[in-house]
């Protein structure tokens, strides 16, 4: 017995050691067969954390599985910037036997845990998700012996964010769990499915048609891959609550997807349908009582193609339903309501909607009406709603935290006929609405806004927008002895006429602190006594004589703060008063963040930028401030790491302003600038320039030009500057492009004097991208001086020259052009230690310099060594001031200078070239040789530094595109911002069955 135990335990150890050495012994095998196939494949990025790839046969046995850390997939252009999967971790089984025994390990489940899938379709029907690769030409495709025999798919807690931009459809799902088993490599096969989920957002058109709903499913799924049929068995569905059963058959033809499905609800209680109502669904959701009945039912059955919609007819009846909150002591009782929504034909404009019964008491008060919709083509409609509202008893009804209500609120509407915009038809209605005695208290603030009243009547009686009719006879509060008191008529929707007034005080900090605002700080005190009356028509023929349009409006302390301003905006005091040509700023002192502004001027053609989509505001401002600091209101984007980059800042090209500017200090990036003058107009969203100076780094600049960010993917300015006495020494401290072109400024001292026209491409942080930029101009030294520089070292040890570490430059000019991001100095002549010289070359945006020195140097300046050289050509010595030509090339970067002798590979064979060719022949001295050979390389590197351009502007335009593509996804962000709140992560367990790489 006792060897027989010892048997089973070796036996038992074997096996144990077996299956943890197996996975670690065939590892390489089976990842190298990942890359290849996912190579294969997919027409993409795909990364994954190599410290993150295990393998384990405890896992998923019998399996071997192989697990991918931090594994993403990520599209080419133009999806270069969107990862369509991301997973915390890729778990991949594997048939234990083909690991061991065949040659291609057959892959037989995939699991998906934590992560994000976001699926995006282009406006022109480009998706994300289209990443198989397809095989070229007439080439067969090279044959995969990777095989699948998958049983098995598995998802958990994986976020969805689906962004159909043709659709205009966004919906975002978080929490995924999903599993399904079956044989998938069968053509015909079962596949149970479970799934859950949270539907953070479901946006259509910019509507939000569902949010923070829990779904779950589970169904017996029939899968038919030759027809491409797939079956619904009796399934179980719920939404939050809400119980109902889907079952049918859903079909792929090659024109769309057929649809035949049913579904309905076999729970009767009301309450199931009440947890899908936004506010009621929460955690005491399952205290609260309820009673009443409800059935729902309906069918979707047809084509869904590009033209063609399926047919519906969808129903759901509510009877005597209530609800009551367990701690208020009113209920909502009596719910009734009848709902269908149906369309027998494949046009969706053909769809009716009919809601013959709604009723409710909410506590004492009646609320009924009815609706009907014949088509969403001409929207022939029939409707009316009645009820009255005691205020105080809602505080009874509905948990409304810390807020106190009162008053009467009495409405009665009805409306019958067709809305068609084109033909100018109204439906006809009669809409009337009354508030009394209204009170609102925050209990976080003791006084309350009272005797809240308004009084409307809107009325339609023939149906035209002609007999159309809006009186707002009275509205108007009071707060703390100030009131507010208005009212405003509206006759003929087409003509838009209008007679209105409003005159009170308002008091921001006490009205916020009644109706909070997240996240923002608003006060201050607003006087207003405004009267206007006329007509949109005389608006848009710019008749202002018919308009009447008078007031003033007296702003005082007005603070306020937010997520998007929250550098704080104050103003002071301000004035205006009004005519119907333009609107008068009399008065205007603020402080913006920490920069304090007065300003005066006008604005014209404001009712026209009010009430039209095409209305130019134009107007004309008078600007002031002893100081103001441009970082704080630059456009910026803050990371999670808390870093701020400088963004593209978009202008408005409905606004058409002058401005004149007068500044004693203004702080922008690392630029001090002082006594800021000159006038700037903002028109079609551009912002131009006209002689506007300042003083800075020691000398003064006067630019005129623009600013045009129209296209905010490939923003451009164009400015011609004047500058005078500007510091050489401060300018390379605090310009990049000084730094780039000119890295020789460093060692100058001394002061410059230019006049340069220079245009380019902002890159997103709103600085000049080098590559892009363009300048000609000539620079101008009065008197500087270069001091220990490497290139004065490198020539002088060279040529054996006199000692030359610092060189003294008068009155020089020097014509420069910067062009695809390159400076190229033309030949321009000087005195370098007192030897004549010509220079020409170029620096280049990527640091490179490349640079010709014909220089005259007296042959006294060699010594001995020169007249020996001399005499063994000519026969006799050279004078002392016979000059000697030599000609230096200069490269390599400006920190690392390369010199070498054009004419020789020493200074004795360039002396012996540079003597041979002043008494062989001035017409092919070394000099012009010397030249010839530079200007052939400087084309050169011409085309190729014009190519390294077209590259980096290329890139740059590529990612302002993003930045533009993602402001456009606003519904997108919001999605996303909806799905950090719901997604909470737990922390991973260690995995203790897996053997790391």
């Amino acid at each position: 017995m006792k060897k027989a135990i010892l048997i089973f335990l070796g036996v038992f150890v074997f096996l144990i050691g077996a299956a943890v050495a197996i996975p670690f012994l065939f590892k390489d095998k089976i990842i190298a067969r990942i890359n290849k196939e996912l190579d294969q494949a997919l027409n993409a990025k795909v990364y994954y954390d190599p410290n993150q790839v295990s393998l384990s046969l405890f896992r998923h046995f019998p399996n071997v599985s192989a697990g991918l850390g931090d594994f993403g997939i990520v599209g080419l252009e133009p999806f270069e910037s969107d990862t369509l999967v991301h997973a915390d971790e890729l778990t991949m089984d594997f048939n234990l036997r083909s690991v061991l025994f065949e040659d291609f390990p057959t892959l037989t489940g995939l699991h998906l845990n934590g992560g994000e899938l976001y699926i995006k379709v282009l406006e022109d029907g480009r998706a994300n998700y289209d990443i198989a690769k397809e095989s070229i030409g007439t080439e067969p495709k090279a044959p995969s012996n990777f095989k699948l025999g998958i049983e098995l798919l598995e998802v958990k807690g994986v976020s969805l964010i689906f962004d159909d931009r043709s659709q205009k459809l966004v919906m975002a799902l978080a929490e995924i769990e999903a599993k399904g088993s079956g044989r998938f490599t069968l053509d015909v096969y079962d596949l149970p499915l479970q799934l859950s989920a949270m539907i953070a957002d479901v946006n259509y058109g910019g509507v939000h048609y569902m949010s923070n709903k829990k779904f779950q499913g589970e169904t017996l799924l029939h899968v038919d891959l030759e027809q491409m049929k797939f079956t619904l068995a009796e399934g179980r569905f719920a939404l939050n609550d809400f119980l109902f059963d889907l079952r049918g058959v859903i079909g792929l033809p090659e024109d769309g997807i057929a649809l035949d499905l049913t579904f309905e609800s076999k729970e009767t209680d009301f309450k199931n349908i009440l947890s899908l109502v936004p506010g009621i669904y929460t955690e005491s959701f399952s205290s609260l009582k309820t009673s009443g009945s409800l059935s729902f039912e309906g069918f979707v059955k047809g084509l869904y193609g590009e033209n063609v919609f399926p047919a519906f007819d969808v129903k759901l009846e509510v009877k005597d339903g209530m609800f009551q909150y367990p701690d208020l002591p009113l209920p909502v009782r009596d719910i009734n309501l009848n709902f269908q929504a149906k369309n027998e034909t494949t046009n969706l404009d053909n769809t009716t909607v009919s809601i013959p019964v709604f009723s409710m008491n909410l506590g004492s008060n009646p609320l009924s009406g009815n609706f009907s919709l014949a088509n969403l083509r001409d929207y022939d409609m029939e409707g009316k709603l009645i009820g009255k509202l005691n205020l105080k008893e809602l505080t009874s009804i509905f948990p409304i935290d810390k807020t106190q209500l009162a008053g009467m609120l009495d409405f009665n509407a009805s409306a019958k006929g067709r809305y068609d915009s084109a033909a100018k038809v109204l439906p006809s209605m009669d809409i009337r609405l009354n508030l009394e005695n209204g009170f609102i208290q925050n209990t976080d603030y003791p006084v309350p806004l009272e005797k809240l009243h308004a009084k409307a009547t809107i009325q339609n009686q023939k149906g035209t927008m002609q007999d159309f009719f809006m009186d707002v006879s009275s509205f108007g509060f009071h707060l703390e002895g100030e009131e507010i008191e208005g009212n405003l008529k509206i006759n003929d929707f087409e003509a838009l006429n209008w007679n209105g007034a409003v005159e009170g005080v308002l008091d921001l900090k006490k009205l916020t602190a009644i109706f909070p605002i997240a996240d923002t700080k608003l006060e201050g005190l607003i006087k207003a006594d405004l009267k206007t009356t006329g007509s949109y028509t005389d608006v848009e023929k710019e008749r202002y004589d018919r308009l009447q349009a008078s007031g003033t409006m007296d702003i005082r302390n007005l603070y306020y703060e937010s997520k998007d301003f929250p550098q704080g905006v104050r103003i002071i005091e301000s004035q205006a008063d009004f005519n119907p040509q333009r609107a008068n700023l009399t008065q205007f002192k603020s402080q913006l963040g920490k920069s304090p502004l007065e300003a005066s001027g006008y604005l014209s053609n404001y009712m026209d930028y009010l009430l039209s989509d095409k209305g130019v505001l134009k107007g004309q401002l008078n600007l002031n401030s002893s100081r103001f600091d441009l970082n704080e209101w630059m456009s910026s984007s803050t990371a999670d790491t808390g870093s701020e980059e400088m963004e593209v800042i978009p202008l408005p090209e409905n606004i058409d302003f002058t401005m004149s500017l007068a500044a004693d200090e203004v702080l922008y990036e690392k630029f001090n600038l002082k006594e800021v003058t000159g006038n700037m107009t903002l028109r079609n969203g551009v912002l131009q320039f006209s002689e506007t100076g300042m003083k800075t780094l020691d000398g003064r600049i006067k630019l005129n030009g623009n600013y045009d960010p129209r296209n905010l993917a490939a923003p451009i300015f164009d400015f011609k500057l004047d500058i005078s006495e500007l510091s050489i020494a401060k300018a390379f401290e605090s310009l990049e492009t000084v730094k780039a072109f000119a890295p020789i400024a460093r060692d100058i001292t001394g002061r410059v004097n230019t006049n340069i026209s220079f245009s380019g491409l902002l890159g997103q942080n709103m600085m000049p991208v080098l590559s892009s930029i363009d300048v000609k101009g000539i620079l101008k030294v009065a008197e500087a001086a270069l001091k220990d520089s490497k290139i004065l070292e490198a020539v002088t040890n060279l040529t054996r020259l006199k000692d030359g570490n610092t060189l003294t430059l008068k009155n020089i000019s020097i014509p420069i052009v910067i062009e695809n991001g390159r400076m190229e100095v033309k030949p321009f002549d000087l005195r370098l230690w007192d030897y004549q010289t010509t220079i020409q070359g170029s620096t280049g945006f990527d640091g490179s310099i490349s640079y010709l020195l014909n220089m005259q140097v007296p042959a006294g300046q060699f010594g001995a060594q020169a007249n020996s050289i001399l005499a063994t050509i000519s026969g006799s010595e050279a004078s002392t001031s016979t000059l000697i030509p030599i000609a230096l090339n200069l490269s390599g970067t400006y920190n690392q200078p390369k010199i070498s002798l054009a004419g020789g590979n020493s200074i004795e064979n360039l002396l012996t070239n540079a003597l041979k060719s002043r008494f062989d022949s001035e017409k092919d001295n070394l000099q012009a040789k010397a030249t010839a050979q530079f200007q052939a390389a400087q084309d050169s590197i011409k085309q190729e530094i014009k190519l390294k351009a077209e590259v980096v502007q290329d890139s740059v335009k590529k990612e302002l595109e993003k930045k533009v593509n993602q402001s456009t996804g606003k519904a997108v962000d919001e999605a996303k911002t909806l799905l950090k709140g719901l997604i909470v992560r737990p922390k991973a367990k260690p995995d203790t069955t897996k053997i790391n790489n």
